[in-house]
Formats: C-alpha cells, sequence, structure tokens
C-alpha cells in the first residue's frame, strides 16, 4: 500500500525520535535551583544558620543559652519556624528560659501511631549514683544562692564509693565505674569541667533527675545501706560464731590429750 505524504511525515517522525503530533507534551527542561538554595536540588525553606541551629538540637541533648550564645538567639528569633520543623518529626521542643536551656521530646501517644525518633540510652547503676549525688549538691548550692554549683573529684568519689554495695567489686573498679559515669556525664552537658579535678553542675542535672525522682533514689539508698549493714552484722555474728566453735574444737581437743 502506498503511504500518503502525511502519513510519511509521522512514520518518519517516529523512526527519528520526535513526537508525531504537537498534541503530545515535550519535555519541559527542570526548574533552576534558586538563588538561596544551600546545595543542588535544595527544596529546604530555612536559612543556613537557622538549618544549623535545628541540627544541632537534634545532634545534642540541650542547648545551653551561657555556652552557644549565637545559636541561643538564632533560636529565639526562628522558635516558631524551627518548632514547625521539630513537629513534623513527632517531636516536641522545650525551652526552658529559667535555666537557659532548650532540649527536645518525644511526642507519644495512645491515640497516634508515633515512630519513637529519639531513643535514650538508660544510665547505668553507676552513673545513676553519680547523677544523685550530683543532684543533691545542686539543689544545696543554689537554694543556698549560690551563682553555681561546683564539687571537687575527691569529694564525688568520696560519696559515691560509699553508695556501692558489696557486689559492685574492689575499690579500683568502683573509681573506675565513678570515672566513666562523669565522662559521660560532661559529654552531656551534666557536668562542665572547669579543672583537671573540679566539675560545675549544669542547671540539665535538674531535668536529667527530678526533684520526685531524686526523693525516690535517695529512699533506695538509704533502704540499700540499711540492707548492707544488717547483712554485715549477721556475717560477723556469723564469723564470730564460726570463731567460737572453732576455740571449742580447740579446747575438746586439748582436753582429750
Amino acid at each position: 500500500m502506498t503511504e500518503t505524504p502525511h502519513e510519511h511525515d509521522e512514520a518518519q517522525q517516529e523512526r527519528d525520535g520526535a513526537p508525531a503530533d504537537d498534541a503530545f507534551v515535550s519535555a519541559e527542561p527542570l526548574e533552576a535551583d534558586s538563588e538561596d538554595a544551600c546545595f543542588p536540588g535544595d527544596r529546604g525553606a530555612l536559612a543556613p544558620h537557622v538549618r544549623r541551629v535545628l541540627v544541632r538540637l537534634l545532634q545534642r541533648r540541650h542547648l545551653d543559652a551561657e555556652q552557644h550564645r549565637q545559636d541561643w538567639a538564632v533560636l529565639l528569633e526562628h522558635r516558631e519556624a524551627i518548632e514547625s520543623r521539630l513537629h513534623e518529626l513527632f517531636v516536641r521542643l522545650v525551652v526552658d528560659h529559667d535555666r537557659g536551656l532548650a532540649y527536645k521530646q518525644q511526642v507519644r501517644s495512645d491515640e497516634l501511631d508515633v515512630p519513637i525518633l529519639l531513643k535514650d540510652e538508660a544510665y547505668t547503676r553507676a552513673e545513676t549514683l553519680v547523677l544523685v549525688y550530683l543532684r543533691g549538691v545542686y539543689q544545696r548550692e543554689i537554694t543556698a544562692g549560690e551563682a553555681a554549683a561546683r564539687v571537687d573529684l575527691e569529694e564525688i568519689e568520696q560519696t559515691v564509693l560509699s553508695y556501692f554495695s558489696r557486689d559492685d567489686g574492689d575499690v579500683a573498679r568502683r573509681q573506675r565505674a565513678v570515672h566513666t559515669a562523669l565522662n559521660r556525664l560532661t559529654h552531656e552537658g551534666v557536668v562542665v569541667l572547669d579543672s583537671p579535678q573540679r566539675y560545675r553542675i549544669t542547671p540539665l542535672v535538674e531535668i536529667v533527675l527530678s526533684a520526685e525522682r531524686l526523693r525516690e533514689l535517695e529512699q533506695w539508698l538509704r533502704e540499700q545501706a540499711a540492707d548492707e549493714a544488717l547483712a554485715g552484722d549477721e556475717a560477723d555474728a556469723a564469723d564470730g560464731d564460726a570463731d567460737h566453735d572453732e576455740a571449742d574444737a580447740d579446747i575438746d581437743e586439748e582436753d582429750a590429750r
């Protein structure tokens, strides 16, 4: 069959890869990146300095107004925008002006399926014991009107070591546990190393360990100390009985001679 001129043109266009009819939509050029884009393909709406504060909030346990003054100023100026981005992730922003701290909380709901983004790592026994002592010192110093609460490493060791039970190993092992705990709490910003042997306790300790939780742990420590004392008395009594029995056995042996 002979092709008409129009059919011939359509066939030639198909072989050339071109559309046969203008009704087909031609490919549009990709949208050019905005002048404010931080990287190719950037669809973000926040300015770079605001994004950095948002990332730091996600990276760190908290933002300290005194230690990060520039970031704190940006946070206060752009709080609504930053808060909105965190809410998209089911994360709540808490800004505590009195303590000069900003931190995040995982949103949890019984009515809504919320993926858990923030998973707090539980504190070890040694870390909890150090926290109890630091929280008590902080509360005492601030109540007394001190501008800051500071404590020496030796004071921490002497007190916290007394919290451990007999099952926690020898003194050297307990000291290592205390130092490891202080390293983590320093990394998290609960304490700041002012000098090689002296720490400043930050307001974050009140958030990490509430007053109610502190009372519960202090009661637990008192009960543990009482149990340890009772166990020690029973052990001493058992040793005394054993010594007495051994002495009686020696006397019987002498009589037998």
